[in-house]
């Protein structure tokens, strides 16, 4: 009981809001940009640090259970890029539409998927997201229109720029530029690595990607000019992976370990948050633990169901390709047709 009562009181004495000095994001065709103060509640930072730490224990269980050979084919992971789908999210609403790329657990988690429905699909498992027919690439929620296995498939993204800029369309275009396609660095693949300058015709911003508060004021500044009107916006969000491009990809054969342990020791987003709450009296090392120990039991707990749920059965193999209808037959067969040998 008294252990209880001290970490109540201990609780009610924390900040429940602080202001921040943020760093300030380059513009192209724009007057003004984000700004650069800040404010932000306790129970935002603790969301904010929650949904990182789940992220990101997510994808390292899904590292070893690829290792383990539990999870088979493509998986891209998004370790060290938390900051960008937690800081968009906190400023856009669950009814806009996003679509992204590949590297999908994260978004699928942020836009309502639950970590078992992820896990479970990672698995191939009856009860993933995607009724395990999905894997990695494919996960999909209400106004998210799933991961992408084609890179660039998301848009061919010049003629997308001209149409949304045409039409005025209420469009954020997001660059995670996480410095490497696959194992290329940016520098010796574009003769310009100012991707926020690429829509030409439309405005632009250059956001550092690995603070939550940063990307999340640009995602309120680029909302606030596409739902007044204005047209589309495009943002390059400067950000980091630990793995590499996929797990097939050991990353360390185009970039040094010391680079990745400098980004990790100097810029990673989870210590960042971690450091701003701390400093400033918005949470306990010991709150934060506890957040850290549940999260660790919830992707235990999903992944124990990803590996014992059962595989979806082989008449499923068909079903949720056409909507309602059902298929027209194409050349005297249809999906559902029992073929058999007639020679």
């Amino acid at each position: 009981g008294a252990a209880v009562v001290m970490s109540a009181r201990t609780y009610a004495n924390f900040t429940n809001e602080a202001t921040f000095e943020i760093k300030k994001s380059d513009i192209f065709k724009l007057d003004e940009g984000p700004a650069t103060q800040v404010v932000m509640t306790r129970d935002e930072g603790l969301q904010y640090y929650r949904t990182m730490q789940t992220m990101r224990r997510m994808e390292l269980k899904a590292d070893q259970l690829y290792k383990q050979k539990i999870i088979r084919g493509f998986c891209h992971l998004y370790d060290g890029q938390e900051a960008c789908a937690v800081g968009i999210e906190a400023s856009i609403n669950l009814s806009d539409h996003l679509i992204t790329a590949y590297r999908a657990h994260g978004y699928t988690y942020t836009r309502g998927g639950t970590v078992k429905e992820i896990m479970a699909e990672l698995t191939g498992r009856r009860s993933g997201i995607a009724k395990g027919k999905g894997g990695s690439m494919h996960m999909y929620c209400k106004n998210f229109y799933g991961g992408n296995g084609i890179v660039g498939a998301q848009g061919q993204i010049f003629e997308t720029y001209n149409m949304a800029a045409l039409w005025k369309l209420p469009l954020i275009f997001i660059c995670e530029n996480n410095r490497y396609g696959m194992g290329t660095s940016v520098e010796r693949a574009a003769a310009s690595t100012d991707y926020f300058k690429r829509g030409e015709f439309i405005p632009g911003l250059r956001v550092d990607g690995m603070d939550v508060l940063c990307v999340r004021e640009a995602t309120k500044f680029a909302a606030d000019h596409c739902r007044s009107g204005k047209g589309p916006i495009l943002m390059e969000l400067q950000t980091y992976r630990y793995h590499g491009h996929s797990m097939s990809d050991p990353g360390v054969s185009y970039r040094t370990r010391e680079e990745i342990q400098e980004v990790r020791s100097k810029s990673d987003p989870i210590s960042l948050l971690k450091d701003r709450m701390l400093s400033n009296n918005m949470a306990s090392v010991e709150e934060l633990k506890e957040i850290d120990v549940e999260v660790r039991k919830e992707i235990e707990d999903a992944s124990q169901f990803a590996t014992t749920d059962p595989e979806p059965p082989l008449e499923e193999l068909c079903n949720h390709i056409f909507h309602n209808n059902p298929p027209l037959e194409v050349r005297g067969t249809n999906p559902w047709s029992k073929l058999k040998s007639v020679s």
